[in-house]
């Protein structure tokens, strides 16, 4: 969703009606982020304030991502020391994991905005102590309003340079949350694609789980990026605007109503 519906909290142009188009036609689809600050709910309420409404059902986080990867290998009640926000403390109270600082079983990192020196201290010695290191995504930038900032990516390589320990990444670009996406839509990958603004994640994560790739150059890739990289997308459009406009043939305004 960031860099490709809205940057921050600014809408970008077209994204209304491309979602709008999506649900008139009747057409699967799935707003998968590798964000894991915010709850479904927190999406649904700031995608409404841009005008665009769907429903809980319509969002997969990698919060949820990484709560259902640790249902999966971690005991019931297993300690987990968590950076990150109330997006992914939310997924994982939600599976019945308890929160701790001492004896933590596995170290859960996402983006963490209140990021301190203390915190990442507690985690270094845990994951030192044999504590497995789990990140949530992999993004080392963040599109925002303000600009291109740093991405939990940062959180996760200051940690690995601290502990010589790569996280295990849950999130875009690995291929389960692309096979979690596909189940939930009920759809096969042949003819479905994913839509995003970076070529390390959603395009590459796109490219090794067999879907069409769209890059979108409204977020974090820039086109210099695009002609440098190895990672090749099928289609390339400046934003959804022109995404919208290439699907339907309707020419938008230069600035939505959003």
């Amino acid at each position: 969703m960031d860099g490709v519906l809205y940057r921050g909290r600014e809408p970008i142009p077209g994204a209304r009606e491309f979602v709008a188009l999506l649900q008139r036609e009747d057409i699967p689809f799935l707003l998968l982020t590798n964000n894991s600050t915010l709850t479904p709910a927190q999406y649904v309420a700031k995608l409404a304030r841009l005008g665009i409404e769907v429903g809980e059902d319509r969002i997969l986080t990698s919060a949820q991502a990484a709560a259902l990867y640790l249902e999966r290998v971690a005991p019931p009640g297993a300690r987990v020391y968590l950076i990150g926000e109330e997006g992914l403390r939310a997924a994982l109270r939600e599976k019945g994991f308890a929160f701790a600082e001492r004896g933590a079983d596995f170290v859960v990192v996402g983006m963490d905005r209140q990021l301190t020196y203390e915190k990442l201290k507690i985690a270094t010695l845990l994951i030192r102590g044999g504590a497995r290191f789990i990140g949530t995504n992999p993004d080392k930038t963040f599109p925002s309003e303000e600009g291109i900032v740093p991405g939990n990516g940062a959180i996760l390589a200051a940690l690995e340079a601290a502990t010589g320990v790569a996280p295990l990444v849950v999130g875009k670009p690995e291929p389960a949350i692309f096979d979690l996406a596909l189940a939930r839509m009920g759809v096969e990958r042949e003819g479905a694609a994913v839509v995003g603004d970076r070529l390390e994640t959603d395009v590459l994560g796109g490219r090794r789980a067999g879907l069409i790739t769209i890059l979108l150059l409204s977020g974090v890739a820039t086109r210099e990026e695009l002609e440098n990289s190895p990672i090749e997308p099928d289609l390339v459009f400046e934003s959804v605007k022109e995404l919208y406009e290439a699907w339907t043939g309707e020419d938008l305004p230069a600035r939505s109503n959003l």
